[in-house]
């Protein structure tokens, strides 16, 4: 007797539907496809008990006739694809043929169409796989299919279900992506016959308000470079708006929400390192490509895609986000929330609106409304040995204007002289508690922390530095002899490539002794043993709970162990070259390591604090 057999029809279709319909919001997905397809200008969905008990999907589409209704319950059935051609240039959001089919073999499925130019429409219903039931009837112009008791005929895979809540929450995000991404099609959301969502027809701004908040947009930055080739546009969020989990981005590839890894790792190394560990960036990304230079019919679910040049896509993309965050300001507003002292909680206020190319918000130069101009010997005076200059390490202070220049910048402040345009010419600068730079600007008070400040500027330095392979090193007039654990002595010599690039000149001896000869021009001679330890046990500890790559590591290591610390006190020259530094930068809204640099207070929060308001 043979062992090996054919399935049974209707058991291979059942197995073969688990490809497709997964739960509830799969069927959601398919059947809203079918409906955008149909060229339909709004679209009703209906849900009782989390789409278990019935999913129904309305639309105005142009309908079907008798025969295509009948055929469409079919396996690989399809109106988009007739030949092999045909697979390659994808532009329907359905293809394959298999949803109704798949549905059908594991749901009771009931079809009402009606076509545009006909007087009556035609009923499909079919309560057991095979079994097709026809009837005439006069419908709504359009389709309308409704499925009933999801997996009622494999208890197993029912079982398997979430809870209501959990499986109506997937249907939702699954609504709101297709909403999101055809926002000229009104959709409409009934759940337990409750309107819970009419989403008007307009633009993408219209559709991104009605799903999130009215205020949404200020939260965002647009997105949009379109080429011959390859097109991006959309929104992504500011760094304010970073989320705790994946749930927030959105891609439309030709219009169609896909899943791509590739992508998204070239969005999040956009934002650099705004983003901290767990962080992930909110956006809504339209990307446009010839269909046939992608494959989007990798898996049923339509949700994976391959790309021809994979390569070129993930510069481009990496690139428009990285120009899309450069041209605007993207400092975070914070105040105090709470009616009541004891509630009051410091908050960041992340829609807060700001406009391309405007970085007016920020502090100038005093008697003028220019960026300060500095000579590099100026600049090579700050950051080669702030010490130099007279900075001292203080850990307390006994009063915060005690210094006479402190003095003197509060003289220079702008004049109180209402006609005085408000002093907009001039700007105070101090120092406080020798870790943070108060400074005001057109909105309020900037605070900037004075550490990370000069983090992002030595980090961005040292990665210039390895990509030009162009090492300079100040020579130690007495060479230092420094002695490694063995664990550090081999991380050192496995890293000096880099550091080679980066200006150190490092000769290695017997056992764990090492010479060091030259220095970069940042690290203070005579701190060279400490400052290296620190950088080795900096780049360890990155190597291994990070996981960061190497350049990249070496890079945030040097800033943070070189950079001034918390309790170096600057003087104004110092403190304006530090900020015209920063603002230099292409991202001087955070550190290296994610934390934030710059804050803003504004001046409406002062009035509230004071009662003006």
């Amino acid at each position: 007797m043979n062992k090996i057999k054919i399935l049974p029809e209707n058991i291979a279709n059942r197995i073969a539907a688990g490809e497709v319909v997964l739960r509830p919001e799969s069927v959601v997905k398919e059947l809203i496809e079918n409906s955008i397809d149909s060229g339909a200008k709004t679209i009703e969905l209906i849900i009782k008990r989390g789409g278990k008990v019935l999913i129904q999907v309305a639309d105005d589409g142009i309908g079907m006739s008798e025969e295509d209704a009948m055929i469409c319950v079919q396996k690989h059935a399809t109106s988009k694809i007739s030949n092999m051609d045909d697979l390659d240039a994808i532009s329907t959001l359905g293809f394959r043929g298999e949803a109704l089919s798949a549905v059908a073999a594991v749901a009771q499925v009931e079809i009402k169409t009606e076509m545009r130019e006909e007087d009556i429409g035609t009923l499909i219903r079919i309560d057991e796989p095979g079994e097709i039931y026809k009837g005439k009837g006069s419908f709504p112009k359009g389709t309308s299919v409704a499925v009933k008791n999801l997996f009622f005929n494999i208890p197993a895979r029912r079982n398997f279900l979430k809870t209501d809540s959990t499986e109506l929450k997937h249907v939702i995000d699954t609504f709101n992506r297709t909403a999101l991404s055809h926002p000229t099609i009104c959709f409409k959301f009934f759940n337990e016959g409750d309107l819970i969502f009419n989403y008007k027809e307009g633009t993408l701004d219209e559709r991104i308000k009605q799903i999130f908040a009215d205020n949404m947009l200020d939260a965002l930055v647009p997105v949009d470079e379109r080429t011959d080739f390859i097109s991006l546009h959309g929104y992504i969020g500011k760094p304010a708006l970073l989320k705790k989990n994946k749930g927030e981005q959105y891609l439309f590839l030709n219009n169609r929400y896909v899943i791509s890894k590739q992508i998204n790792h070239a969005v999040f190394s956009a934002y650099e390192n705004v983003l901290a560990q767990g962080d992930y960036p909110f956006f809504i990304l339209f990307l446009e490509i010839d269909a046939s230079r992608i494959d989007i019919n990798v898996h049923p679910s339509k949700l994976e895609v391959r790309f021809e040049d994979e390569r070129d896509v993930y510069h481009f993309v990496l690139a428009v986000i990285r120009k899309s965050l450069g041209t605007h300001d993207l400092v975070p507003s914070i105040s105090f929330n709470g009616d009541r002292p004891e509630e009051e909680k410091l908050g960041i206020n992340a829609f807060q609106k700001s406009e391309r190319n405007d970085f007016s918000d920020r502090p100038i130069n005093r008697n003028t409304t220019a960026a300060p101009r500095f000579s590099e010997e100026d600049i090579d005076l700050v950051f080669n040995s702030l010490s130099d200059l007279g900075i001292e390490r203080r850990e307390n202070i006994s009063a915060p204007f005690e210094e006479p220049e402190n003095i003197n910048l509060f003289l220079s402040t702008p004049s109180l002289n209402k006609n005085d345009d408000e002093g907009a010419g001039s700007t105070f600068i101090i120092q406080l508690h020798n870790k943070y730079i108060l400074s005001q600007i057109k909105s309020g008070l900037m605070i900037i922390d004075q550490h990370v400040a000069h983090e992002r500027v030595l980090y961005e330095k040292a990665l210039e530095r390895i990509d030009a392979n162009l090492p300079f090193s100040q020579q130690l007039m007495f060479p230092k002899t420094i002695e490694f654990d063995p664990a550090s002595h081999a991380l050192l010599k496995e890293i000096n490539p880099l550091l080679i690039k980066l200006g150190f000149e490092i000769k290695y001896f017997s056992r764990y002794t090492v010479v060091v000869e030259g220095l970069p021009d940042d690290i203070k001679q005579g701190t060279e043993a400490k400052i290296l330890k620190e950088i080795i046990d900096e780049y360890s500890f990155n190597e291994r709970e990070k996981k960061l790559e190497a350049r990249d590591n070496l890079a945030k290591s040097y800033a943070c162990k070189t950079a001034i610390k918390a309790g170096d006190r600057l003087n104004e020259t110092q403190m304006r070259l530090l900020i015209d530094q920063l603002f230099a930068t292409t991202m001087p809204y955070v550190c290296p390591h994610g934390r934030p640099i710059v804050v803003k207070i504004p001046l409406e929060e002062f009035d509230r604090r004071f009662g003006r308001t």
